[in-house]
């Protein structure tokens, strides 16, 4: 049996830890349609019910004065708004287990995702076969997360870095899109094919509804990312931005339920639209929580130190550098530097005077005095501050 957390900052630790699976097992559920996956998020969600309960005993029990009481106040309303994503992402896989199914032209959009799920399985002439997750360093040799390892028909959520993999495990994987090719090189699989170059065709009425869909779906991922940001950094100006966020989602949820409408009379498969809805209010609430999850930030209201030393030690860590002058980065793209698939860290949104850019593409240019707020593994902070940091000459 799982050792329980016992104090306020470890319970926050496990909220946001199984949130941010729970988020990663939805859409790859629905995107491979596997109800195993789903079945995952609906117990995650029952444990993070387990985990806030506790917290809301533990902080009632921890305080001794009004200023304890109202410390604990904030606590429990972040732990709330946590618990919120998590019950977004099961909206997201109850699509599965419902069996709306989604437009096949949906989980060939997700592809092209700012984050994209992917799975392959280990061949006996893959060299990442009999290594651990620690050996391959694939959060930053190429930006990929294991999500999970099925074996025969058992899986493994959430494998840890001493996991090893095994010839015909299934990897389920998420990361950027240039990032896929390393690791079906490890599991010695053959290199995706080029995506056709040829025009595409009109698009139509479902083409846009999806087309929305994918970006309500990067557009709350990054909010979420940014919620955290805001608490690590006790930042107004992230959380601000945060609501600008959920603005924008309110805005494409509309469209979508008209694209959706407009939709129906070419519509094979009416569930289809079903399950579409369904991601969409999902991807709104979701963005919801996130904007809850900075209210006391963006009031300028005092956080209890406990919130910012849960958010340090969760498994992705939040980064804040400024591109310096004489660093190898201005002038260089995101795709040029290589920045997920050389240092894993992914870059949520750049402030650039007073603008905000958020979850900027490939192509996006740096330059100096761009402030870079990212999310990552541990040991890709200190190679993204490598990046954008200026050499030390030496007098002498």
């Amino acid at each position: 049996m799982d050792e329980q957390p016992r104090n306020v900052k470890d319970l926050l630790v496990e909220l946001k830890d199984a949130s941010e699976l729970m988020v990663d097992l939805a859409y790859a559920a629905v995107f491979f349609n596997e109800e195993k996956l789903a079945q995952e998020v609906d117990r995650l969600e029952q444990r993070m019910s387990g985990h806030l309960h506790r917290l809301r005993i533990t902080a009632m029990l921890a305080a001794r004065s009004q200023e304890d009481a109202e410390g604990m106040a904030a606590v429990l309303w972040i732990a709330h708004a946590i618990e919120r994503v998590g019950d977004a992402a099961s909206d997201i896989a109850r699509v599965v287990a419902a069996r709306l199914g989604i437009p096949d032209a949906l989980r060939q959009d997700l592809r092209h995702a700012d984050e994209v799920t992917a799975r392959l399985r280990i061949r006996e002439d893959g060299p990442g076969a009999g290594r651990t997750l620690r050996d391959l360093s694939l959060p930053t040799e190429s930006g990929m997360w294991v999500v999970a390892i099925r074996s025969g028909m058992d899986w493994r959520f959430d494998p840890g870095a001493d996991d090893v993999i095994s010839v015909g495990d299934v990897l389920l994987i998420r990361g950027p899109e240039e990032g896929v090719n390393h690791v079906r090189e490890l599991a010695g699989a053959p290199p995706l094919p080029d995506a056709p170059t040829e025009e595409p065709p009109p698009l139509s009425e479902l083409d846009r509804a999806v087309d929305i869909l994918v970006e309500m779906k990067d557009l709350a991922e990054a909010a979420v990312g940014l919620a955290y940001s805001a608490l690590l950094f006790n930042n107004r100006s992230l959380a601000a931005e945060v609501g600008t966020l959920e603005a924008r989602s309110d805005i494409l949820h509309d469209e979508l339920e008209s694209w959706v409408l407009r939709a129906a009379p070419e519509a094979r498969d009416p569930d289809a639209l079903r399950g579409l809805l369904r991601l969409g209010a999902a991807s709104e609430h979701m963005c919801d929580a996130a904007r809850d999850m900075t209210w006391y930030v963006e009031q300028g209201e005092p956080l209890h130190p406990v919130v910012q030393l849960a958010l340090e030690e969760t498994e992705e860590t939040s980064s804040e550098v400024v591109v310096e002058r004489g660093s190898h980065a201005p002038g260089h793209s995101l795709k040029e530097l290589r920045l997920e698939t050389e240092t894993g860290m992914f870059v949520l949104a750049v402030q650039r005077g007073s603008r905000w850019i958020y979850r900027p593409r490939a192509r996006f240019t740096v330059q100096e005095g761009d402030r870079l707020i990212s999310v990552g593994p541990e040991e890709g902070e200190e190679a993204l501050a490598a990046l954008t940091r200026a050499p030390v000459v030496a007098h002498g």
